[in-house]
């Protein structure tokens, strides 16, 4: 009975922690700041136009609420939302109120500040390729042979049984998977925000007579309205630069038409640090659920999942996911 008593005391003290971080306004639009991605405590600031000192007081609150969680990304702690844990007293208010946030417009004013954050980072991102681009290869190559992965995500594409009508790769680099969409679409598009990038590709395209392929300079999602709906959409070995994860997928999702696909490849969650000087990875990979949460929020079903064991420790997921009709 003692042991009952003191269980309904904690689940009690989880409950109050919880309302008590959920019953603040300034705490709900950090939420749903974090809903988009994951920030530093500085550009949580810079979002919501506090001090540091006060945001840091408010994240804290969050944290012993339940609803935040931090964690080292290169030399900086990032904050983000935490999924709603199984089986707690708070798993029901929880799921339901991060679901509110998500269908609440952010304010508008924040909104601006958050898109000027991500500018930020999409411009340091384009800094990195232009200065990289002739040895990035070579660098993504020591994580993740582009052959393993390559041919998986084509498996997944195959199996999808998509209309041959049109694909979108973004970010595709040195453009070596652009022969095989060649092939398996009518018409492909390749989207990347470094010249110096798509000078590469555009040498590839060229050399092997690509002649249904088209490159576009742009940033993503920004330069999404400049594009057609899409059959497919490849994301190889990208998002983990892209300054906003959920962002990028939530476009594709827009991007797509009904039935479409969006394959992506990339790392699993890692704490290999010198993957953000050699390559400029922005991200330290992934977590499984974080994925399919994003994917699952712009309305993307989970078809299949891969997973791929690379050299230096690296684990590579693949995974396919379905637009709704």
């Amino acid at each position: 009975m003692a042991l009952n008593l003191a269980e309904q005391a904690e689940d009690l003290d989880t409950l109050a922690a919880f309302l008590k971080a959920a019953g603040d306004g300034l705490r709900l639009e950090v939420l749903q700041v974090l809903g988009q991605n994951s920030f530093s405590v500085l550009e949580l600031c810079e979002i919501m136009a506090i001090k540091q000192s006060g945001m840091s007081h408010h994240l804290k609150v969050l944290t012993q609420g339940g609803l935040v969680e931090r964690r080292r990304e290169g030399n900086s702690i990032f904050y983000r939302r935490r999924l709603p844990p199984p089986e707690a007293p708070t798993e029901a208010l929880h799921g339901a109120l991060f679901e509110q946030l998500d269908e609440t417009r952010l304010d508008a004013t924040t909104a601006g500040r958050l898109a000027g954050v991500q500018a930020q980072r999409a411009a340091r991102s384009r800094a990195f390729f232009v200065r990289h681009a002739d040895d990035l290869a070579r660098q993504q190559d020591l994580i993740a042979e582009y052959d393993q992965y390559a041919e998986q995500a084509c498996e997944l594409l195959d199996r999808a049984m998509i209309e041959p009508g049109t694909a979108l790769e973004i970010g595709p680099g040195d453009g070596r998977f652009l022969a095989p969409l060649s092939t398996r679409f009518e018409r492909v598009l390749a989207l990347d925000n470094a010249e110096t990038m798509l000078a590469q590709a555009r040498r590839r395209v060229s050399e092997q007579g690509l002649n249904n392929v088209e490159l576009v300079l742009g940033e993503w999602p920004q330069q999404s309205d400049r594009l057609p709906k899409v059959d497919a959409i490849v994301l190889n070995m990208v998002l983990h630069h892209l300054p906003s994860p959920a962002t990028a997928l939530a476009a594709a999702a827009q991007q797509l038409k009904p039935r479409g696909v969006l394959v992506i490849t990339d790392l699993c969650r890692h704490d290999q640090r010198w993957a953000v000087d050699a390559c400029g990875d922005f991200w330290l990979g992934f977590e499984e659920a974080d994925l399919v949460a994003w994917a699952g929020r712009a309305g993307l079903s989970l078809r299949e999942s891969l997973f791929l064991a690379m050299r230096n420790g690296f684990q590579v997921q693949v995974r396919s996911f379905e637009k709704s009709s």
